[in-house]
């Protein structure tokens, strides 16, 4: 989320949004989470995507379910586009500036989403036990 303040300066909001999102997923014990930092990449559709796994669809779910419902409460954010969440295999949690993708362990190893961003900065998180 971007604000405007009355001085007319930028506010970005997106990497406090990043942090949350990534404590969010920590919570429902999402396995190896990396923020990738897209800001300075120019061709880049927004500034983070937040990659993990679960080890279920149940756990995808979880996961997915707990980022918006949290993001609502303490944010008043909805999502500009969820996907997946049927199937729980590749879930995707779009709010613009920080897109959130949770997959099962296999999926993620087939796709490589991250190799698509490799030169991005990357930030990896410990998995919560």
């Amino acid at each position: 989320m971007r604000e405007v303040s009355a001085k007319g300066i930028k506010s970005d909001n997106s990497t406090a949004l990043n942090n949350y999102i990534v404590e969010l997923i920590q919570d429902k014990k999402g396995k190896s989470i990396k923020s990738l930092n897209l800001k300075a990449i120019p061709e880049a559709i927004t500034d983070y995507f937040i990659v993990c796994h679960g080890e279920s669809t149940t756990q995808v779910k979880a996961i997915i379910n707990n980022i918006y419902k949290k993001v609502k409460e303490e944010w008043g954010e909805v999502p500009h586009h969820i996907e997946g969440v049927a199937q729980s295999e590749w879930a995707i949690i779009d709010y613009t500036d920080v897109v959130v993708h949770v997959f099962l362990k296999d999926k993620r190893e087939h796709y490589q989403l991250e190799e698509l961003w490799s030169d991005a900065v990357f930030t990896e998180y410990k998995d919560i036990i």
